[in-house]
C-alpha cells in the first residue's frame, strides 16, 4: 500500500512476500495518503518498475490506477505495457474510476459518478486499441488521441481488471474487463459482473488485516490508519485530502474498525473475516497488512500459519 510505506520498502515487501508464497500481489495508485498518519505516496509505477526486476514469479496488478483525470489513459497504455515486458508478462492493469483524493491535483475539477462512468469506459476503450498495435486517433465526449502508437508492446497485453461498487460498474465490468476488482464481499457484485460478460473471470477481493501479538496494539493502529476504510465508496471518492477523512471519521471508534477488520494473530478470527469474500465468489483475496513498519512480521507469521489456514478454504 503507497499510502504506508517508501518506495524502497515497498519493493522489499514484495519481495518477501513472493518469498513466504503470497500467490499475487497489488499496489495502490496514490497522490495522497488517506489520513496523515499512513504518512506515505510514493509514484506506483516507478515502485513497479524496480518490482518487476526484484521478483521473478509474482504477478503485479494496481490496485486501482485511475485513467481518467490524473493520468490520460493512451498514458497509462504505454506505461501498462512497458510494466508487462519488464514483469516478463506478470502485470495486471486495474482500473478504477477514481478518488477525488487524488485526482484533485492536476487541477481539473471533480466530474460526477456518472460522468467518471463515461470518462473509464471510454479510456478503457482507448487503452485496448493501443493494446492492439498500429496508429490510434480518438476523437470522442472526453478525450483525444492524436496519431498515436505503442512502439514497445508485448505478446500479450496486460489483462485489464475493473474495480466495481454497483450495478452501473459491474455491466461495464462485465463487457469490458477481464478481471472483477472490489473492495466489498458482495455476492451481487459478483452476479453482476457475470451477468453482464463476466463469467469464468478472475474476481479479486480486497480486505485490511492487522497482524500484531498485541490485540490492542493492532486494534489501537487499525483504528489510527485505516478508520476511514468503513466510509463506503459514495463517500470515499468525493473527499478531498486527509484532513475531510479525518473530520468524516472523527466518531468512528476502535471497536468499530476491530468488528470489520481482523485484528491480532488469531487465525481462526482472521478466516473468518475472510471468508466471506470467499463465499460470495471471489477467487482471489489480496491482504492488506496495516502499518508500513509491520509489515515483514506479518509476512514471517503469515508463512507460518495464516497462509496454510487460507489455503483449506
Amino acid at each position: 500500500m503507497t499510502e504506508q510505506a517508501g518506495p524502497r520498502q515497498l519493493v522489499d515487501d514484495v519481495v518477501r512476500a513472493e518469498q513466504v508464497g503470497f500467490d499475487f500481489s497489488v499496489t495502490s495508485d496514490h497522490y495522497f495518503p488517506w489520513l496523515d498518519s499512513q504518512g506515505h505516496a510514493p509514484y506506483a509505477w516507478s515502485v513497479l518498475g524496480a518490482a518487476a526486476q526484484a521478483t521473478s514469479s509474482i504477478p503485479l496488478t494496481t490496485y486501482v490506477t485511475c485513467p481518467t483525470v490524473r493520468y490520460h489513459p493512451a498514458v497509462v497504455a504505454q506505461k501498462a505495457a512497458t510494466l508487462q515486458l519488464l514483469s516478463e508478462g506478470r502485470f495486471r492493469l486495474g482500473l478504477g474510476s477514481g478518488e477525488n483524493l487524488n485526482e484533485h491535483v492536476v487541477g481539473h475539477g471533480w466530474p460526477s459518478a456518472d460522468v467518471r462512468q463515461e470518462m473509464l469506459e471510454e479510456a478503457i476503450e482507448i487503452i485496448r486499441a493501443l493494446f492492439g498495435g498500429g496508429y490510434v486517433t480518438h476523437h470522442g465526449t472526453h478525450y483525444d488521441v492524436d496519431s498515436a502508437k505503442l512502439w514497445d508492446l508485448p505478446d500479450q497485453p496486460p489483462p485489464i481488471g475493473v474495480a466495481v461498487s454497483g450495478p452501473r460498474s459491474c455491466r461495464l465490468a462485465g463487457r469490458l474487463a477481464d478481471i472483477l476488482i472490489a473492495v466489498e464481499p458482495k455476492s451481487e457484485l459478483v452476479e453482476g459482473f457475470e451477468a453482464n460478460g463476466g463469467g469464468g473471470k478472475p474476481r479479486i477481493g480486497q480486505i485490511p488485516v492487522c497482524y500484531d501479538p498485541d490485540r490492542d496494539a493492532a486494534i489501537a493502529r487499525a483504528h489510527d490508519q485505516f478508520r476511514w476504510f468503513g466510509g463506503g465508496w459514495k463517500v470515499n471518492s468525493e473527499l478531498p485530502g486527509p484532513a475531510s477523512f479525518a473530520g468524516a471519521t472523527q466518531f468512528v471508534r476502535p471497536e468499530d474498525v476491530a468488528a470489520s477488520i481482523p485484528c491480532g494473530d488469531d487465525v481462526e478470527e482472521f478466516t473468518e473475516l475472510i471468508r466471506p469474500f470467499v463465499d460470495a465468489g471471489f477467487t482471489d483475496v489480496a491482504l492488506v497488512q496495516i502499518g508500513g513498519d509491520h509489515q515483514r512480521p506479518f509476512l514471517d507469521w503469515a508463512e507460518k500459519r495464516l497462509l496454510p489456514a487460507l489455503r483449506e478454504l
